[in-house]
């Protein structure tokens, strides 16, 4: 099938949820699935968001992995974005993603 004509299911999940094993808070929103925050009015929504991703953007925070000849790499998407950068030209890079079938997101305060 097309992506661009798949219908992905809707979601609601925290801004800001619990990882289930530090239980330290981590922000769970990113610039390519997060439309809006429902408990705030459109224009709020967007301008909280666009502080989020910022902040989220900011290199102070950013860990860089290099990849050599076997290099392995996997993150925890419960508390880590990932960012793809296209900076090996003209070399190819080639992977499996696997994701694994998580708990539901949650806050606790």
């Amino acid at each position: 099938m097309d992506d661009r004509n798949r219908v992905f299911p809707e979601a609601e999940h925290p801004v800001i949820r619990t990882h289930p094993v530090s239980g330290r808070p981590a922000l769970f929103v990113n610039r390519g699935f997060t439309t809006r925050i429902v408990q705030l009015k459109r224009d709020e929504s967007d301008a909280v968001l666009e502080m989020l991703y910022r902040h989220i953007e900011t290199p102070e925070y950013q860990c860089r992995f290099r990849w050599q000849p076997r290099s392995i790499a996997f993150w925890d998407n419960r508390c880590v974005q990932h960012h793809a950068m296209w900076d090996y030209f003209p070399q190819r890079r080639h992977g499996h993603r696997v994701t694994i079938s998580g708990d539901k997101p949650f806050y606790r305060s």
